[in-house]
Formats: C-alpha cells, structure tokens, sequence
C-alpha cells in the first residue's frame, strides 16, 4: 500500500490522537478509497461518505466525526470531492467545514444536502467561500438556511468568482434572497447553474420573477435555471419568455411544479420558434393541456432543432395533444428525450409512442413509458425515468452515465462536478 494516499491509517491515527471513536462507515469509505491508490492520485477522487447509502451499514457522520475527517483530509490534496449528503451534520459542523474551505485548495465539490445546517452555519460556509477559488460546486439541498442564510450566499455571489454550480434548493429561502441572488447574477461571470427551487414565496405578485427574468437579460454566463415550485404563472413565464429573446447562453430551463396553462406555453411556443440555445426544458406538474402541447409541437415539428429534452409529465394532456408531440419527433431528429407520463392516454396515444419506440426513433431510456398487447390493444407502462432521476437520490453503485436522466448539467454539461 503507497504511503500517499492511506487514508485509513491516517484516520484511525487522528481518532486516537483526539480520543474520539472511529465511525465505522467512515472507515469503510477510506478503506476503499486506499485501494484505488494510482487512480485517485492520478486523477482525484470523490469521498462518498452519503448517509443514505443502501450498500454497507451506514453510522451517519456527526459533528465530531467531521472534525476528524477534515483533519485527515488536511494532508489528501488528491481527493476533490466530498459527498455528505444525509448525514446529521448541524452548525457546529458547519463552522468545521467552513475552516476547511478556507484552508483547502484542492477541493471542487462538496454536497451537504439534507443535513442540519442552519442560518449561522450557512453564513460560515458562505462566508469562506469569499476566499475560495478552487471549489466549483457547492450542493447546500434541503438545509433549513432560511431567508438570512440565503442573503449570505447571495452576498458570497458577489465576491466569488470561481463557483459554477450553486444549488440552494429545498432551503427556505424567500423573496429577498431571490431578489439579491437575480441581483448578484447580474454581474458574475462564473456561475453556470443555479437551482432555486422551492423558495417560500408570500405573495401572488411574482416579482420574483420579474428580477430573475432581467437578470437573465444581462447575464451571459448562466447555462442551467432551476425555477421549480415558484408558483409561477403565465405571466412570470412571458417575462422570462421576453429575456431568453436576449439571451444566448441558457441551454437548461426548469419550470417544473408551478401554474402555468397553455396561455403561458404560447410564449414559450413562440420562443422556441427563435431561440436556438435551449436544449433541455421541463414542463412537468403544469397544466398545459392539449392546446400547449400543440403550441409546443408546431414550433419543434417546423423550427427549433435544437432542443434536446422536454418534459411535459402530468399535465392534463390527452391524446390530440400527446399526438401532435409524437408527430413532431417525426420531422425533428434532435429531439432525442421526451417524457409524457402522468397525462391522459387514448390509443392513439399508445399506438404512436409505440410506433416511435419499435421504429428506432425513440429510445427506452429516453422516455418513460414502455409499450405493451393485451388482447390486441398498445398500451403504455411506466418506466422510471426522467429529467429528476437522480436530483434526491444517486446511486452509490454504479455511476451515472445516461445523460437523459440526471437532473444537472447532462446534457449541456459544464464540468465533471
């Protein structure tokens, strides 16, 4: 075993060294890192220490596990990554991470989504990512934060100018964290994908919105918005309808869980009829209906080849709708993943999706239904695929290479992290 890279033996000696017991998920995590020697020094390497891994028995890292891994980590400029997400990790963990962020200079990616962190802990981590210029990625999903911990990467934004992937989904944030985020956007030229998801919005106004469709105007930088659970409207869509005529860099859109009819897709119909930059936009859990459908289907049938993926899961489509999308896949080759379940399948339906699939046109794991006979009838099954796959959950056992289903940058992709 190369000395450079025992990771193990370094860690039992810091436990020993602090008097703390080793967490056994730790352990096991280093063991194995330590026998890709060659390869993590050759090419770095990613510590998935995940709490909700279903492989070996997991001992969730706390606080004062995290206190020992950082110390170990001190030494291990080859691993790049660190993935510890669902664990319990609360403030005071916070407050050792953000030490290590200050100090380290070699690491690119680090996920804490869904553990405890909260205001204080985010103004930490926020705060040390002034002086940060190596990490690129930065996944802080499902961490009450809240609206005071939100303004303090809102304000990291301003200063930062190495950070391409922020992710603040699932975090509480509200209306002045948005606003300031649209604001800080404006001028920085690093971030390339953003998700703010599921902010707690108090008002019918969508003047959140409004901020995040004038940035847009100005930024040139910016490939990925996650907009999802916006209680957006077709009026907030026609203003990001309104900036995208100005913007050249967005290839990845998510409107996905909000309100918007086919009244607000005859924006996005027209859009796309122009723009030649989108390449992956999810409509999913709207209320589009036949008539959007149709909208969406005329503009890619007859002038947009650029689109890659489109999501229009769950809503309220039947089979006039589902119909004219299929026919447009016919006439547009670039189309390539499409995703319809949850909406109102006639048989015609099936027989055309059907038809898509048996003919080559449409892949298995570029849609998420399957055809199948009984009694002479196409029906469509269910398949778990999507543009959200894997955005909660990553599997620990085998990498994920099917760029269709992987909620980040898999299309358009930026860089490995």
């Amino acid at each position: 075993m190369s000395v450079r890279s025992d990771l193990h033996q370094h860690y039992v000696q810091v436990c020993q060294n602090l008097g703390q017991p080793e967490n056994p998920f730790i352990a096991h995590v280093l063991q194995e890192a330590d026998k890709n020697d060659e390869i993590i020094w050759t090419k770095g390497f990613t510590l998935k220490i995940a709490g909700n891994s279903h492989l070996v028995p997991v001992q969730r890292v706390t606080d004062d596990n995290l206190q020992v891994l950082v110390s170990v980590l001190h030494t291990a400029a080859f691993v790049t990554g660190l993935d510890l997400r669902y664990n319990v990790l609360t403030d005071a963990g916070a407050k050792t991470m953000a030490t290590f962020l200050q100090e380290n200079s070699s690491l690119r990616y680090l996920n804490l989504m869904f553990n405890n962190i909260g205001t204080s802990g985010a103004e930490l981590i926020a705060k040390a990512l002034h002086g940060n210029e190596t990490l690129l990625h930065m996944r802080m999903t499902g961490n009450k934060i809240g609206e005071k911990g939100g303004m303090f990467f809102a304000s990291m934004l301003q200063i930062n100018s190495t950070l391409e992937k922020l992710d603040l989904g699932d975090c509480d944030i509200g209306v002045r964290c948005l606003t300031a985020t649209a604001t800080a956007l404006n001028q920085n030229k690093s971030v390339k994908a953003i998700n703010l998801n599921r902010p707690l919005l108090f008002s019918q106004e969508e003047e959140t919105t409004v901020h995040l469709a004038l940035m847009l105007k100005n930024n040139s930088s910016l490939v990925e918005l996650h907009l999802c659970k916006h209680e957006m409207k077709d009026f907030g869509v026609e203003r990001l309808c309104e900036a995208l005529y100005e913007n050249s860099s967005l290839r990845y859109l998510d409107l996905a869980c909000n309100k918007i009819t086919r009244d607000g897709v005859k924006f996005l119909g027209r859009l796309l009829k122009w723009n030649q930059t989108l390449q992956i936009l999810d409509l999913n859990a709207n209320r589009i209906e036949n008539d959007g459908a149709i909208y969406l289907s005329e503009a890619l049938a007859l002038y947009n080849r650029t689109l890659q993926a489109l999501s229009v899961v769950s809503n309220n489509i039947s089979g006039k709708g589902l119909v004219a999308l299929s026919d447009a896949m016919r006439t547009n080759t670039e189309l390539s993943c499409i995703y319809i379940w949850g909406n109102k399948f006639d048989e015609a339906t099936c027989m055309a999706f059907s038809e898509l699939i048996q003919m080559g046109r449409l892949k298995l794991n570029c849609t998420d239904v399957e055809p199948y006979e009984v009694d002479g009838h196409i029906y469509l099954a269910e398949l778990s695929h999507g543009l959200q796959k894997h955005y909660y959950w990553t599997p620990s056992y085998w990498a994920v290479t099917k760029k269709d289903a992987n909620a980040s940058l898999a299309i358009a992709a930026v860089s490995e992290y």
